[in-house]
């Protein structure tokens, strides 16, 4: 159906809650309300960082100590997830409390702000917001309105799974046998891809891209990224292509790590190959456009738009938890290779670029994957979802 055809069906207001936890939560809610800007330019788009609403104990509480756990004990936030993905954490009882506390010290003021904004579609980016307006949906409130939730990484975890969501948008069809494993209706799981931004639907082809942002057409670029926080071993391995015997040119992205970009910006000086070092950046559409091959760690929104760019990836130091489950599903569809140890990456590059049309294989299976329009098609999912409810609910 196409959107002219669903206009109407639109709701006056969509909220979209999310929770500013590393990047790739409030990058996916910016793509679904920018999506809705372009093609609802009627309909009232409100996007809120739910821990805003709550009190800045609990913010510190859950993401100071989440962030902390990511950057000093990875491990232990690994073990900790494994445990409910296994059902002895954060599930049933467990889970149920949890949401309960959050429930406590947000609902006040968030279910306020939604009352008075009257939306007639919540989108979830995190499941935190979920799991709090699952509680309220259970309460009898906000029955008027789609519950929604996206889920930002290629795999299902029990902290996402909730009785009262009317609907969840996945990046993969294989998700919806995961979600039947939870006892979930398939008809509830929209397969349409992680929502990336729409300037992912637009892009250019790669000499045009090299042209824009300047790069040389004679050589492979080697795109590194860390994420918005510029997390992993990023200076490791930008310094381990930029002395090596493997004629690129390479693009480090630091993202909002300032220490991270003076400190690659200042080894750089000495690589043997063309190294152009950025910051946070809303240029990286282009710079994947213009790449041959991603290296970087594992997190849902970079594997979303790598796989909408057609780029292949490289995956060195995931963080344990959901970027395992990410890697392990790009690494066994093929568009994706995980890297164990970092002694092993400059084999395994020279390999790939040795065999004939490897790259060019794996960029086919990131295309076939990838969801470029998973902003436009997640929004008319949604309209189609609010215009059913709101027929039963009448």
């Amino acid at each position: 159906m196409a959107y002219a055809a669903i206009t109407n069906m639109a709701p006056d207001t969509i909220v979209i809650l999310s929770v500013s936890a590393g990047t790739g939560h409030m990058q996916a809610a910016r793509a679904v309300e920018l999506a809705v800007r372009e093609k609802l330019p009627a309909t009232r788009v409100v996007t809120l960082d739910t821990f805003k609403y709550t009190t800045p104990l609990l913010e510190k509480l859950i993401l100071g100590t989440y962030m902390e756990m990511l950057k000093v004990t990875p491990q232990l936030y690994g073990y900790l997830y494994q445990q409910a993905e296994r059902g002895r954490l954060l599930a049933g009882a467990a889970k149920q409390e949890f949401n309960r506390l959050l429930n406590r010290f947000t609902a006040g003021k968030l279910i306020s702000l939604i009352e008075s904004l009257k939306p007639g579609i919540i989108l979830c980016t995190h499941p935190f917001p979920l799991g709090v307006m699952d509680s309220l949906r259970a309460a009898g409130k906000l029955s008027d309105c789609l519950l929604a939730g996206v889920i930002t990484d290629y795999t299902v975890h029990a902290y996402w799974v909730f009785e009262h969501v009317d609907m969840y948008i996945v990046g993969a069809p294989e998700l919806v046998e995961e979600f039947a494993a939870f006892g979930i209706d398939s008809r509830v799981v929209q397969p349409v891809g992680i929502p990336v931004l729409p300037a992912f639907a637009h892009l250019p082809d790669k000499l045009a891209a090299r042209a824009a942002l300047g790069l040389s057409t004679g050589l492979p670029v080697m795109l590194l990224m860390g994420g918005g926080l510029g997390m992993g071993a990023l200076s490791e391995v930008a310094t381990l292509l930029g002395n090596a015997d493997l004629p690129c040119q390479i693009v480090c992205i630091a993202g909002r790590n300032v220490a991270l970009e003076e400190k690659i910006s200042h080894l750089a000086a000495g690589f043997r190959q063309p190294t152009r070092v950025v910051g946070y950046t809303d240029q990286v559409p282009l710079f994947m456009a213009a790449s041959d091959i991603l290296i970087s760690k594992a997190g849902g929104l970079t594997c979303a738009e790598a796989l909408a760019s057609g780029l292949p990836m490289v995956v060195v130091s995931p963080l344990p938890g959901q970027e395992e489950r990410n890697v392990q599903f790009l690494a066994t569809v093929g568009a994706a290779v995980h890297i164990k140890k970092l002694s092993h990456l400059l084999p395994v590059l020279q390999d790939i670029f040795r065999v004939p049309d490897r790259l060019a294989r794996m960029a086919d299976v990131a295309r076939r994957y990838g969801r470029p329009r998973a902003a436009y098609d997640g929004v008319e999912c949604l309209l189609k979802g609010y215009a059913a409810r709101k027929s039963i609910v009448r």
